[in-house]
């Protein structure tokens, strides 16, 4: 990945990333909203990856370290919030689903002529008391791929995040990585809180996010993420992500053609 240190316009609320490209680690002494308004954003912790698609917003508390990815071209829109507005928001990164009314209140904030747009101060404070009240709404969305501790866990999602398509059984994984089926299962629940399918369908979720941010074509996505047809991948991915592949990639490619 590509990486930017072109830190300084997140104070100006947007940032335009080309598909690939990176911000390099970092944290905030305020916490923050991200919402792609084009293409997908990864905002990856210590704890993991939270992925956000055009749909989502993804919420970062103070002093959480943090670095962001594009996945297809993205206009990266940040909103700091103050302490108060922020308590009422999870106390640990999250990805929130976004209303059109957040999503309109989040673009006025952060375009580029809100700098100088003539609202007044109590008016912007109202438009982020909204889009706050808007999220307080939304439950929290699993789109959050945990990084595990132990050594066998991170052996077995290593070989997975290198190859979404493999097709191995947690038994055979298990063989590859010196545990058994029993024991990774347990530590799946236990570190992750997730099974062991649950894990595989998020990692696949999100490759395909990213595909077709890049253009791929829902079928073509479907296998090189590892299902089988293209019919449980629409499944998969509509209960995730709120809307179908299909859905999704042409929105992402009318809006990138203008």
């Amino acid at each position: 990945m590509r990486e930017t240190r072109h830190l300084g316009s997140a104070a100006r609320g947007r940032i335009v990333l080309a598909h690939g490209q990176r911000l390099p680690t970092h944290a905030h002494d305020r916490g923050h909203l991200v919402y792609p308004a084009t293409g997908v954003l990864s905002v990856t912790t210590a704890g993991g990856t939270w992925i956000a698609p055009p749909t989502r917003v993804a919420w970062t508390p103070a002093a959480f370290e943090h670095h962001h990815t594009a996945h297809g071209d993205a206009d990266m829109r940040i909103l700091f919030l103050s302490g108060a507005l922020a308590a009422r928001l999870p106390a640990h990164p999250a990805v929130l689903t976004v209303s059109r009314l957040a999503r309109e209140a989040l673009l006025a904030l952060t375009a580029e002529e809100a700098e100088t747009g003539g609202r007044a101060p109590e008016a912007v404070d109202r438009l982020r008391a909204v889009v706050v009240d808007e999220l307080t709404a939304a439950p929290e969305q699993p789109l959050h791929l945990p990084e595990p501790a132990d050594d066998r866990l991170r052996a077995l999602t290593g070989i997975l995040y290198a190859d979404p398509a493999n097709q191995q059984t947690l038994a055979e994984l298990g063989a590859r990585v010196g545990a058994s089926e029993r024991t990774l299962s347990r530590l799946f629940g236990q570190e992750l809180s997730m099974s062991f399918h649950q894990w595989r369908t998020q990692l696949r979720v999100h490759h395909a996010l990213a595909r077709l941010a890049a253009g791929k074509s829902v079928t073509d996505t479907a296998l090189a993420c590892g299902w089988a047809n293209a019919t449980s991948f629409i499944e998969a991915f509509a209960a995730l992500v709120g809307e179908t592949p299909g859905r999704y990639r042409n929105r992402q490619l009318h809006t990138e053609g203008g």
